[in-house]
């Protein structure tokens, strides 16, 4: 299993993994996060982003200092000043959460922070085990759960409607 608490791995993946690691690289996006132990989650790494699959970097944050991660954030020109970005303030599961949604050449890219160490947060567990489900179940599943997210259904539902999960968010943490 790679390593997924870096992005290393992704120089020698698929077309789109390698384009990502170009992109993160070139505008220094860890670099530039590594105060808050950034991991990139969600579809990319496990390969089964559809086009519209954004890149998904998720943060320990201490919400309590919200102002000043998005202070450092403005200060070391993680987002460019000619993009776009919208900030979120909200609750996931009860706890505190930040997001931020901006666009670096053809990625929608979502910073996500959460007052825990990023591999504790369910978007890297859940990814976690959706590799080990693909890693068991093959390229057939793999294609299928591909197939229902060009469809519009959201990951975790998408595995839930495979594998027969009651609630696809709790039941995959348990994998």
């Amino acid at each position: 299993m790679p390593d997924f608490t870096k992005i290393y791995y992704l120089k020698d993946g698929n077309e789109r993994q390698r384009r990502a690691y170009e992109v993160l690289t070139d505008y220094t996006i860890f670099e530039k996060l590594s105060n808050y132990s950034p991991v990139l989650a969600g579809t990319i790494p496990i390969e089964i982003d559809i086009e519209s699959s954004d890149l998904d970097i998720i943060c320990e944050v201490d919400l309590r200092f919200e102002k000043e991660f998005l202070e450092e954030i403005m200060r070391s020109k993680l987002i460019p000043n000619d993009v776009e970005f919208l900030v979120e303030k909200i609750m996931v599961n009860g706890e505190k959460s930040i997001v931020l949604n901006f666009m670096l050449e053809e990625f929608p890219i979502e910073i996500f922070g959460q007052n825990k160490p990023s591999t504790e947060q369910n978007a890297y567990r859940h990814m976690i085990a959706e590799h080990k489900i693909l890693q068991e179940k093959g390229e057939k599943f793999k294609q299928k759960i591909i197939e229902l997210k060009k469809q519009g259904i959201k990951t975790e539902p998408a595995f839930g409607m495979l594998l027969g999960l009651e609630n696809p968010y709790e039941d995959l943490l348990k994998f």
